[in-house]
């Protein structure tokens, strides 16, 4: 690593929060007034809600690259790398120099959703508080998951304002290196590339041993990744996720998948992008890098795993049922529950987990917890959606002044149901999971530092 980056690693301060959509649009304002010679900021589009959605353009190498955090509005840590990355580079006219790259900076893409994340983003960093005030948008509402694609029978053209402020971006500036800046909430640290880089893969696994973060070896995010090294992965788009169902799922394929495709797609087929994501956990327990062997197949564990979503997945939408007459049809947290309730892959799953022989092997410990824990950790989030759909409405309620005695009560009987589940399970997990908070700081680090190897690596290949 040149020294010129390690300096710029050694200088990311000790955050201890995250931003909002507000105080980063502040900042990089203040950021172009401050450096008119290297910075410029310009608007790409608007959100649903009518926020400006800004991009920053820093330096004038000879090589193009695309950075965006919040890709999903739960995944703020890469709005912290690129606020401290856009600030170094305006100061820095020999690291602009150094990396030759003309940067384009969106540092919060889904503006909108990370609004509804902000009850969390100033801490407290625990299981519950995060759960309790998380939000994800369903598939088809989600500004990374809404390129439009022709695939198969799958015709997917109903793209989000914000998908088509950064298709125009991406067509405007063609860049070599997208940096698609996603992180997981629980677990370690893993990769997608759109292409091997092998010659960098111990690099970036050594970003993360440095910062003591374990990498992510029990069970991959979908069962159709392809691994091309531990922890590295071929980069997911629909079409994957299309064969993989369309192989084992035996559904309609026309109502099976109702989203689109992502940026990494988009930015290959346009005009032959690199993407890389780094992902990263906000907590982790030692588990998730363990390769001993446990006591049970991989295979059961996954099954067991997938007949715990199915359970509660029915009391979610028995507890939806109360109150659901009572929801507008927008309410972004049923939306999301509807998705994720119905999702048509576990069938295809238990197929796959029959028929592929990787699956009946004795199960690492990482597997195990991946599957027993982990999984459950996800679903609680799901339970503070459904406080949160509930929540929304008796909101709203209150603001207008309305007295419907029976939707209050059928809202607040779902609310009270919810609650009651959730704080059940994150005080079952609390006390499961051995888990730490991973400081900002070296999240930052190692998604800035992967980052620049990736884009010495491009300008050198």
């Amino acid at each position: 690593m040149k020294k010129i980056y390690q300096k710029l690693l050694e200088g990311i301060p000790d955050y201890k929060e995250f931003l909002t959509v507000e105080e980063m649009n502040s900042s990089s304002k203040k950021l172009a007034e401050e450096h008119p010679e290297s910075v410029s900021i310009f608007e790409i589009g608007q959100t649903r809600d009518g926020i400006e959605l800004y991009c920053l353009k820093i330096g004038s190498g000879s090589h193009t690259a695309l950075m965006f955090g919040c890709p999903h509005p739960n995944e703020p840590i890469g709005t912290m790398m690129l606020e401290y990355f856009s600030k170094r580079l305006a100061e820095d006219e020999e690291l602009r120099k150094e990396l030759d790259y003309t940067w384009y900076i969106v540092k919060a893409w889904d503006a909108d959703g990370l609004r509804l994340n902000e009850k969390w983003l100033k801490g407290p960093y625990t299981l519950y508080n995060y759960s309790r005030n998380f939000f994800r948008p369903a598939g088809f509402r989600q500004v990374d998951w809404t390129f439009p694609i022709d695939y198969k029978e799958l015709h997917f053209h109903n793209t989000l304002p914000e998908t088509t402020a950064m298709m125009h971006l991406i067509d405007k500036i063609r860049p070599e290196f997208i940096y698609s800046l996603h992180n997981a909430g629980f677990g370690g640290v893993y990769w997608y590339l759109s292409r091997k880089t092998p010659e960098i893969y111990e690099e970036m696994r050594e970003a993360a041993n440095r910062q003591d973060v374990p990498l992510n070896l029990g069970e991959p995010e979908a069962p159709y990744c392809v691994e091309w090294a531990p922890a590295v992965y071929q980069s997911l788009g629909i079409r994957q996720d299309y064969d993989y169902m369309e192989q084992y799922g035996n559904v309609d394929m026309k109502e099976a998948i109702k989203c689109g495709t992502c940026s990494a797609d988009y930015g290959k087929d346009v005009c032959g992008a690199f993407t890389l994501l780094t992902e990263l956990p906000y907590f982790y327990d030692k588990r998730i890098k363990d390769m001993s062997p446990s006591d049970i197949l991989r295979k059961d564990a996954v099954l067991e795993k997938l007949e715990w979503n199915e359970k509660s997945n029915r009391f979610i939408r028995e507890t939806l049922d109360i109150s659901r007459r009572y929801m507008e049809e927008e309410n972004p947290f049923l939306l999301a529950l509807c998705a994720f309730t119905e999702d048509d892959s576990g069938e295809a799953t238990k197929r796959m987990v029959e028929e592929n022989p990787e699956y009946h092997k004795t199960a690492t410990i990482a597997e195990k917890f991946d599957n027993g824990l982990v999984s459950k950790f996800y679903k609680l989030l799901s339970y503070g959606m459904l406080i949160r759909a509930n929540e929304y409405e008796l909101e709203k309620m209150q603001g207008k002044g309305e007295e419907e005695q029976e939707k209050a009560a059928a809202l607040k009987k779902a609310f009270e149901i919810a609650e009651k589940e959730h704080r059940e399970l994150a005080e079952y997990l609390e006390q499961e999971i051995d888990y730490l908070v991973v400081p900002i700081r070296k999240l930052v680090s190692i998604q800035l530092e992967c980052g620049l190897l990736m884009a010495e690596y491009l300008k050198e290949h």
